[in-house]
């Protein structure tokens, strides 16, 4: 059974899968990853999720303000071991839940075309493409979504 846990930046699980994740992303996007990495960083968030599988650490996600309206998704990851079980949809359900309870419509985000599971869960997931934003705008490793919140 998963269960997400409400936190935030502080929280040392969430900062040790961030860790994870960044090698992950490092390899990935080789030297793209500096650009990237400035916009992840995790000393602001205050909004984060880790999810466990039988009180183990299994994955995590946040969000963060966009606009008045708007979060964005940030260091969605779930371990190795752990993928294709649904648990990646299950922290973005609970994130988006949160992100509703909060007053918020909207759910933007952005990976990358090198992170082709990444793609498939937001697809899955009801989120939409949508042409780059910020700081993604001109950034062809890049793919950006939404999803309008069910209030």
């Amino acid at each position: 059974m998963i269960t997400c846990i409400q936190t935030n930046s502080d929280n040392k699980d969430f900062q040790n899968l961030v860790k994870e994740l960044d090698i992950d992303l490092a390899i990935r996007d080789g030297a793209e990853h500096s650009f990237y990495a400035q916009f992840n960083k995790i000393d602001t968030i205050k909004y984060a999720i880790v999810a466990y599988e039988n009180q183990v650490l299994v994955g995590c996600g946040a969000i963060k303000e966009y606009n008045n309206n708007t979060v964005e998704i940030k260091r969605m990851y779930v371990l190795p071991n752990k993928r294709g079980q649904g648990i990646a949809s299950q922290i973005l359900l609970a994130l988006e839940q949160w992100a509703t309870a909060l007053n918020y419509k909207k759910c933007l985000l952005e990976t990358g075309k090198k992170q082709p599971e990444a793609i498939a869960l937001y697809n899955k997931n009801g989120y939409v493409i949508v042409p780059n934003f910020g700081q993604y705008e001109n950034v062809e490793n890049s793919v950006c979504f939404e999803k309008i919140l069910n209030s």
